[in-house]
């Protein structure tokens, strides 16, 4: 049976897929008994994902729409942690560094927070993170937080990329292949990625393998236009060929 973290992606996904399903259909899914089903649809529920109904619980996401930040935040934890750190080992102290929004991105914030660096992190979760840094230098940007993913986004982030230029843009994605380029699901977030990619001279992209077999409602900026892209052991053989051979380095943790 799976892990509750690994069971409430599968919900989340399966449902979101047929529209609505019983709770003995999900049970048969995750091999996870009827009671423990009931409490996995409550804590979705509560979380806006699903809405119940007596025996099971219909989608409230859209095909094309990205899963909350809580739901996403322990979805393939290890992995998003050996890239971070490798992330963190591709960046020099002294750096001046942006760290976009999303999940894979505010545990790169972790893996630098204890370094001399200068960092700019584009949400309010990586500010978070990063305000105790005892060596670091924290610029915080203006701009609007998104409810529940608190990425800041709007004319004030964008006028706070445009000021500086930074050694390195560390950008998240939810959609990444050599013939889409990097893509997003919130248009606000797509410009606000654009703007950090065009204030720093190096741009590595950090994609847990899923990510590569997607390609998300925005487009962000092509694969030509990313330096590096660190995923995980898992991602397809493929993907990762396609992106080296369009001029990516690719670093596989």
């Amino acid at each position: 049976m799976a892990n509750s973290a690994e069971r409430l992606r599968q919900i989340t996904a399966a449902v979101r897929e047929a529209g609505r399903m019983g709770v003995a259909e999900l049970a048969d899914l995750t091999g996870a008994s009827d009671m423990t089903i009931r409490r996995d649809l409550e804590v979705l529920a509560d979380q806006g994902v699903i809405e119940r109904y007596h025996g099971g619980a219909r989608s409230l996401l859209l095909r094309g729409e990205e899963p909350p930040f809580a739901l996403r935040e322990r979805e393939g934890l290890e992995a998003k942690r050996r890239i971070a750190e490798e992330v963190a080992s591709l960046i020099a102290d002294g750096e001046s560094i942006v760290i976009d929004s999303g999940t894979a991105c505010l545990e790169v914030a972790r893996a630098v927070r204890r370094r001399r660096v200068t960092v700019m992190p584009l949400s309010l979760h990586a500010v978070n993170v990063l305000s105790s840094g005892p060596r670091l230098t924290l610029l915080v940007p203006g701009g609007r937080p998104r409810p529940g993913e608190l990425a800041l986004t709007g004319p004030l982030t964008e006028a706070s990329l445009a000021a500086l230029r930074f050694d390195t843009a560390v950008i998240g994605c939810c959609g990444l292949n050599a013939t889409h380029g990097l893509t997003a699901y919130d248009l606000d977030d797509a410009v606000v990625k654009r703007a950090a990619i065009a204030s720093a001279q190096r741009v590595i992209a950090v994609a847990d393998a899923p990510k590569l077999s997607r390609t998300a409602l925005a487009f962000v900026a092509p694969a030509s236009a990313l330096h590096a892209v660190v995923t995980d052991k898992a991602a397809a053989p493929e993907e990762t060929d396609a992106l080296a051979a369009a001029g990516v380095t690719v670093r596989k943790v």
